[in-house]
C-alpha cells in the first residue's frame, strides 16, 4: 500500500494524488511492478524501513506492508 508521508501526518495516496495529472484513471499513484511511475526512488537507510519514493509534484511516497492481510 502506498500512503504519502507529510511533516505531521500520513496520508492515503488517493487523497493527496486524486487532483495529480500524473495520476491513473483511479486517482492512485502510477505504480508498476513494485516501482514508482510518477517518480523516483529515494535512498532507504534500513531493510526495516519503508520504501520510500519522491513523486514528481514533491511528495514523499511509502510503500508500507498492510499487516491485515
Amino acid at each position: 500500500m502506498l500512503v504519502i508521508l507529510t511533516r505531521d501526518n500520513i496520508l492515503a495516496a488517493q487523497q493527496v494524488c486524486s487532483g495529480c495529472l500524473l495520476s491513473n484513471r483511479q486517482g492512485l499513484p502510477r505504480w508498476y511492478q513494485g516501482h514508482l511511475g510518477c517518480g523516483h526512488s529515494l535512498n532507504q537507510l534500513d531493510r526495516q524501513q519503508a520504501h520510500l519514493y519522491e513523486c514528481e509534484m514533491g511528495f514523499q511516497v511509502a510503500e508500507i506492508q498492510d499487516e491485515a492481510n
